[in-house]
């Protein structure tokens, strides 16, 4: 058994220093090896971190400008809105202003055809009575015999045409 023992058997300074060569080789790898990793590794983590922060930062801002956009549309509909309807009030004042200023324009020339057809039937009535007192007037002097003079004339003619006035 004895090449079982040293096999198996437990040297002092060998265990020594092979907990010395442990602990030396953590110390180095501590020293070169898991301080850069976690300080990569804690880089990477605030870098993960300022990504999502500013992600988190640009969905906020669109939000905010979807919501800016959305009320500007809003605003942009209603005054479209009230503009059409203002400008239909205003076709509308402005058709019934037309018509009424039509019907007032055919009204005044309606009134002055009727003006100028009432002054031209008195003046055809005064040429046909001055064309009845003069054709008159000469069957009277044919009649008479005799030429008649102004004060003779104007009462035949007064009395001629209240007869005519009285027959028509």
């Amino acid at each position: 058994m004895s090449g079982f023992e040293s096999f198996i058997g437990f040297n002092p300074w060998t265990a020594l220093f092979t907990l010395l060569n442990m602990v030396l080789t953590f110390l180095i790898l501590k020293k070169f090896l898991f301080k850069p990793v976690n300080k990569m590794i804690d880089d990477r983590q605030k870098e993960i971190d300022d990504l999502y922060a500013g992600a988190e930062q640009a969905q906020a801002e669109a939000k905010r400008i979807q919501a800016d956009y959305d009320r500007r549309i809003a605003q942009a509909e209603q005054t479209s809105a009230e503009l059409i309807s203002s400008a239909k009030q205003e076709a509308t004042r402005r058709g019934d202003e037309i018509v009424r200023q039509a019907k007032a324009d055919a009204d005044a020339l309606r009134a002055k055809a009727v003006s100028d057809a009432a002054l031209e039937k008195k003046k055809a009535v005064n040429d046909a009575k001055d064309d009845i007192s003069k054709i008159a007037l000469d069957i009277a002097e044919k009649v008479v015999g005799k030429e008649l003079n102004g004060a003779d004339h104007d009462r035949l003619i007064e009395d001629f045409l209240r007869d005519m006035g009285d027959s028509v």
